[in-house]
């Protein structure tokens, strides 16, 4: 698989159609170096894995039990367009991870994990599907910076972050340290909110009830594949 990382061209093309300055063009090529920085692959494992006694745990308050119903929710995908989650929950068992957004390494590098393992979760018949509150402009980038093969929706209205109870508001502290590192919240989600994603990650089995579910408030702790491809083997995602 080759991985399409994206460069800085676009803001510089950007600029010359709207008749940005110099100044302002290479502010935005400078804008867009970062950005495809923070959005390229790690060329090392980024984040943690969590011990075997909390694989598969929950924060107190935080995410959907096993058993429960799993909750439908208006979204966007990469291109704008509205989806029902409950409609892609039909087309069969999912692995649902809630990221916290493009210019998250840790993530990407969650997201290009999925993509790697993708043709091993759907040999077991397990569709990935990644949520962030990035509107859908940010959300394509994420698609276009590789070659992503599952469903990547935009939540920047929390409609499914506030169903699923994956919620993290960002704090004065955290968001000036975001701030510092170049990271725009509002202009990643489109909105004024300062709330993203709990890392979760929820497998939802045909019949649309959640069967496992982890989430951990420590961003940098993340099931690892084969964690997630052992719990998907010792359950009955289709037949239960």
């Amino acid at each position: 698989m080759v991985w399409r990382v994206r460069t800085e061209v676009w803001p510089v093309a950007m600029g010359i159609v709207f008749g940005l300055s110099a100044a302002g063009a290479a502010s935005a090529e400078k804008a867009g170096r970062q950005d495809a920085e923070r959005r390229a692959a790690p060329t090392a494992r980024a984040y943690e894995r969590p011990t075997s006694s909390a694989l598969g745990t929950l924060p107190p308050g935080v995410g959907i039990r096993p058993g429960e119903r799993a909750p439908d929710a208006q979204l966007q995908d990469a291109a704008g367009r509205p989806v029902r989650l409950a409609e892609v929950l039909k087309a069969g068992p999912v692995l649902l991870v809630f990221y916290r957004g493009g210019w998250c390494p840790y993530c990407n590098f969650q997201i290009r994990e999925l993509a790697v393992a993708y043709k091993e979760y759907r040999r077991r018949g397990v569709t990935p599907v990644a949520i962030s509150v990035d509107r859908p402009l940010e959300s394509g980038r994420t698609v276009a910076s590789y070659e992503i093969p599952f469903p990547v929706l935009s939540d920047p209205d929390l409609h499914a972050h506030d169903a699923y109870r994956v919620t993290h508001e960002v704090d004065a502290d955290e968001h000036a340290r975001l701030t510092a590192f170049g990271i725009d919240l509002e202009q990643a989600s489109g909105r004024s909110h300062h709330v993203i994603a709990v890392p979760a990650t929820f497998l939802i089995d045909a019949r649309g009830v959640v069967r496992w579910a982890h989430a951990d408030e420590n961003y940098r702790v993340r099931p690892f594949t084969e964690q997630l491809l052992g719990v998907i083997d010792g359950l009955k995602l289709t037949d239960h």
